[in-house]
């Protein structure tokens, strides 16, 4: 018999969320940068072998929202712990071992509303925790909370355990149907994932509020019968000078975002891209409920 889950990725801004939902599942579906709070929206991903396929919902970092777009964010996580067979909760364990606890009053008031659903701790991070004898009091914490099923130590970004994580996954997967085409990797439109390889690109390159303060429209996609298939976008901002800062002196700035966000892009799609990147101004499109609505959120 066939077993099938959602399984929803949850934790703190920059846990490492997105580079296990990569790591599991052999692609860069959820774009990864150090900084905090990259990822936005719902990113699904699915994972299928002979007898089991497991649905991820990659989420955005748990924490108190100060403005609109980070409450449509907080909304996202909670309709995915609302949505899901079984709850993956990534914690940094360094930051965990620093505070010598697991305990985090945003994540267990989600947890206590799903009380009986399968849910595991991910100590998240290993490759960078010194004493590895923490992370052994941190499982331990985790049994004695009886707020989690299991607990797991992993590095993501090594994919060490991260096998056996899955297997653990499997176990609690109800049985059922396959939802997907087991050759299925996720249901989301390139569109979307070409959106988020640019706004990867800004992430990557720009500091401070810039990459917070930005987001990405795609424009015009053209899948053309012969040669590079022609991709434009809005990159968005609130301000004038950041908008100058985007662009940079004589466009320059602009030429650097375009070159990584295609290289990125081409090597997605398996095909060569023309990109045409325009920088526009949307004032407090973060603050603004409309705006945000036309943006996705």
């Amino acid at each position: 018999m066939s077993r099938c889950a959602t399984v929803a990725l949850i934790g703190r801004p920059n846990a490492g969320k997105s580079t296990l939902s990569n790591a599991i599942l052999g692609a860069h579906l959820s774009i990864v940068t150090p900084k905090p709070q990259t990822t936005r929206k719902r990113v699904l991903g699915i994972f299928t072998d002979d007898d089991t396929q497991l649905i991820f919902v990659d989420t955005p970092g748990i924490l108190k929202p100060r403005y609109k777009l980070q409450h449509a964010m907080l909304g996202y996580v909670h309709e995915s712990v609302d949505e899901s067979d079984i709850l993956c909760v990534v914690v940094d364990v360094v930051k965990a071992a620093e505070r010598g606890t697991i305990d985090d009053p945003l994540i267990d008031t989600l947890l206590a509303k799903r009380q009986g659903t399968p849910t595991i701790l991910v100590l998240n991070k290993m490759d960078a925790l010194r004493d590895k004898q923490q992370a052994l009091v941190l499982i331990e914490q985790a049994r004695l909370s009886g707020r989690y099923t299991k607990a797991i130590a992993i590095s993501a970004s090594e994919k060490k355990y991260v096998d056996d994580l899955v297997s653990m996954l499997k176990e609690y997967a109800p049985e059922g149907p396959f939802v997907y085409d087991a050759d299925e990797l996720s249901t989301l439109p390139q569109r979307f994932f070409v959106a988020e390889l640019i706004r990867e690109a800004v992430f990557t390159l720009f500091r401070e509020e810039v990459p917070y303060a930005t987001d990405v429209t795609i424009v015009e996609f053209e899948e053309r019968s012969e040669g590079k298939w022609y991709i434009a976008a809005d990159i968005i901002v609130e301000r004038d000078t950041q908008k100058a800062i985007l662009i940079g002196a004589k466009g320059a700035a602009l030429k650097t975002i375009g070159e990584r966000a295609r290289a990125a892009i081409e090597e997605h799609l398996e095909h060569p891209v023309y990109l045409e990147l325009y920088v526009k101004v949307r004032s407090d499109w973060r603050n603004d409920r409309s705006q945000l609505a036309g943006l996705g959120y």
